[in-house]
């Protein structure tokens, strides 16, 4: 792995470049891959061939998919089950917490708070619109969605 910042070879799985001190995959100048520098705006390396904005990823990380959390999000959002997937945990125990708690209400008061109950499950269509359009693009490590 190269930084695209300055060129030069990173440890894998290094946060930040050693030599200019950029974070992982900042920058544009040099292939991931290679370490040759790239045209402006260049797609693939001249050099290597490989695409020069593909996601280069440290040994354990996976991309999470885009598709696989907005279904997630619009089929069992209430319960944050697609924050949890995308590892935002504390909005996912929010979305728990607060759908167990209007569920204990509008069951203990004979409906009297039933509107409660739409809380999560409209919170959750919002994030799911989102995630589908673009507006949520990374998951609470900073890795990209694929999609």
């Amino acid at each position: 792995m190269y930084c695209r910042y300055c060129g030069k070879e990173m440890v894998q799985g290094a946060a930040v470049c050693v030599h200019c001190g950029a974070p992982a995959g900042a920058g544009a100048a040099y292939c991931p891959f290679c370490g040759n520098p790239t045209a402006p705006g260049a797609v693939v390396c001249l050099n290597c061939g490989r695409q020069t904005n593909a996601v280069v990823l440290a040994p354990g990380q996976e991309q999470k998919s885009k598709v696989t959390a907005g279904l997630l999000g619009l089929f069992f959002g209430g319960f944050g089950v697609h924050n949890f997937y995308l590892g935002y945990t504390g909005r996912a125990v929010a979305q728990l917490v607060i759908q167990i708690v209007c569920v204990t209400l509008t069951g203990c008061t004979a409906g009297l708070l039933f509107p409660l109950i739409g809380i999560t499950p409209t919170w959750a269509l919002v994030e799911s619109i989102m995630i589908f359009a673009g507006g949520i693009k990374k998951d609470g490590k900073g890795i990209p969605l694929k999609d």
